[in-house]
Parts: C-alpha cells; sequence; structure tokens
C-alpha cells in the first residue's frame, strides 16, 4: 500500500486544515485501487495525500475498525 505522504506527523490535520492548505478529500480506498487511484491522479497533475481513516470518516467503519492500516483517505490538489 502506499503510505503518506511528506512524512506525516503523528497528529492528523483536521478537515479544515487540509481544506485551507488547498487538499481535496475525495474517497477512502485500500488496494488495488488505492494504489490505481493515486497513480491517476498524479498522472493528471495532482499531488496526493493519504491519511489514515478515523471512526467518523465514513458511514459504514466495521471493516475500518478492524483493520485500519489497510484504509486510507486520498486527497488532492492541484501542483
Amino acid at each position: 500500500m502506499t503510505s503518506s505522504d511528506q512524512g506525516e506527523a503523528q497528529r492528523r490535520p483536521s478537515e479544515a486544515e487540509l481544506r485551507a492548505h488547498g487538499w481535496e478529500r475525495r474517497f477512502i480506498y485500500d488496494d488495488p485501487r488505492l494504489s490505481e487511484a493515486v497513480e491517476t491522479y498524479r498522472e493528471l497533475g495532482f499531488e496526493v495525500r493519504l491519511l489514515p481513516v478515523a471512526p467518523d470518516d465514513a458511514e459504514c467503519t466495521e471493516c475500518m475498525l478492524q483493520e485500519p492500516d489497510r484504509y486510507r483517505v486520498i486527497y488532492t490538489r492541484k501542483r
């Protein structure tokens, strides 16, 4: 799986902080679709940032709570 870029610090930025820096939340995925989506966004000229899923990130969280390291939230912004 692709990990968070730029040596992500321990604290996850808030949605407001991410938006303030130009990041747009796209969706939650796991591999293989996660890697495919990251590659596609980069080919389209976007910066990609992956963050761990928080329990309040999705309506259905059962599988995400059982395997939290498997899923990532994809954020993008134009370069």
